[in-house]
């Protein structure tokens, strides 16, 4: 039912050559410099959350300013993943992984200076667009630059940043807020995330332009040349000449009509795993502050206790989910997480009537299993789109996704004003659609890609009607 997929013409040697060589120093820095930029990401995500309190004293912010700030993100977001797919498919991963952090860094660092909450949203507006961008160019290059026995191990690795870059921005934004006046505070705190993510752009501009990529636009030769470089482990490789418009990859129509033309299953299996774990991710962290802190009255002095613990363990679901993704496989390792954080979360429904201590336990146990579960996704609907489709896929993916974190915030703060208890269930209710959504995929013979080579995977040119799941 799951047999690898007939292959058809032999695979190109540069395929070969990248998809089972040995892991050496060049994959180690990529996965590094990408996981940093992924980590300042995560730092702007949970930014605004951190200095809200301040942004609400220095611009009079009432309910439907802040979620003005909190939907200009979102938006961008949206705009970001689905518009900068389009051109890192169209124009080369590089440009975009690079060009994604740059105006994440500028948008950031200039709103350290914005004179009006019209000024802030902009800049938010743009920021979102920023990070929308790395959720495609980053998952399609990292799953193209590293072996094929690797590649959801590397993938996942990447992610876990995210919990960093969120445990820093929250340990940041306390010791930057408790040392200086509030109106000075949030300046600094946004003042040094976009210093960082500047400076991280500036390494990564020694990252290589992928040479699958390349090869799709007939530049084999460069192809040829990176491949070497990296199986001599070498870090830092020439920039590629620009690509001439008429080397872009070209396809029959748009992007998104040949996604659903010829990779709706696929398309489908993304968009309903991301809009599953973004519902149930940022409706988690919605209902937090919302509904069940207020519900605990806990003193200041706790709240950081509170995240940390929940920070910890994310940490420790990233990492389960590198582990288990080259060894129990795609289907078992994101069909299993979703599953379980789905039960975990009605755990946590039971658990919010027991006190402070049993909720920031079982909240830990959430966000554990949500984090593994959306790291163990990314990886497993990135592979399933070919090399000229890739990042356009992943970016439609997680569009939808970003419909579902919109919604939810505003869901668990209604649902959760009138049964705690009640909100969680429709949190689980989240996450055991994306269990059934890869159950579904499993059931009807979807392919499981560990180990196999992205050509094997995706070819390019496959139809719908020759093999809607398998190849």
């Amino acid at each position: 039912m799951n047999a690898p997929p007939p292959s058809g013409s032999p695979s190109p040697p540069l395929v070969e050559r990248l998809s089972v060589m040995r892991w050496n120093r060049f994959h180690t820095v990529i996965v590094l410099l990408f996981g940093m930029g992924w980590a300042m990401d995560a730092f702007e995500v949970t930014l605004i959350g951190n200095v809200l309190g301040a942004l609400r004293e220095r611009f009079h912010l009432g309910a439907d300013a802040m979620s003005l700030l909190l939907g200009a993100w979102f938006a961008g977001l949206m705009l970001g993943a689905a518009g900068f797919g389009y051109l890192a498919d169209r124009y080369g991963r590089r440009r975009i992984f690079l060009a994604s952090l740059v105006l994440y860094g500028v948008s950031t660092l200039a709103a350290a200076f914005a004179p009006s909450l019209a000024a802030l949203l902009l800049l938010r507006l743009l920021a979102g667009i920023g990070v929308g961008a790395e959720y495609s160019a980053i998952n399609a290059a990292i799953a193209e630059l590293v072996p094929s026995r690797s590649r959801g191990r590397a993938t996942a690795v990447v992610l876990n940043f995210w919990p960093i870059g969120s445990l820093v921005a929250a340990l940041l934004s306390w010791l930057v807020l408790s040392a200086l006046p509030a109106d000075l505070g949030w300046r600094v705190v946004f003042g040094f995330g976009g210093a960082i993510a500047l400076s991280t752009a500036w390494f990564r501009r020694h990252l290589p332009e992928s040479p699958r990529w390349l090869e799709a636009t007939g530049r084999g030769a460069e192809a040829r040349a990176i491949v070497g470089d990296i199986e001599a482990g070498l870090t830092r490789l020439p920039a590629p000449d620009p690509t001439p418009m008429h080397r872009r990859v070209r396809r029959e129509g748009t992007a998104l009509r040949t996604l659903l033309r010829h990779y709706k299953s696929r398309l489908a299996l993304g968009a309903v795993l991301d809009f599953a774990e973004a519902s149930g991710y940022y409706g988690l962290f919605a209902f937090l502050p919302l509904v069940v802190l207020p519900a605990l009255h806990l003193a200041p002095a706790q709240l950081p206790v509170f995240y940390l613990a929940g920070s910890l363990g994310a940490l420790a679901g990233g990492g389960v989910a590198a582990l288990l993704l080259d060894r129990w496989g795609r289907h078992a390792t994101v069909g299993g997480f979703y599953l379980a954080t789905a039960l975990g979360t009605v755990a946590l429904a039971f658990a919010t009537g027991l006190g402070a201590g049993p909720i920031m336990l079982g909240f830990a146990l959430v966000n554990l299993l949500a984090t593994g579960s959306w790291i163990a996704a990314y990886p497993t609907f990135s592979e399933l789109f070919p090399t000229s489709l890739r990042a356009s896929g992943i970016g439609a993916s997680v569009a939808v996704g970003r419909i579902g974190a919109m919604i939810s915030p505003f869901l668990m703060g209604y649902v959760g004003a009138h049964s705690m208890a009640g909100a969680l269930l429709l949190l689980a209710g989240f996450w055991l659609l994306g269990a059934a959504a890869m159950g579904v995929w499993h059931w009807m013979g979807g392919i499981e890609a560990r180990g196999l080579t992205l050509e094997r995977i995706a070819p390019e040119g496959m139809t719908a009607q020759e093999a809607p799941f398998h190849a």
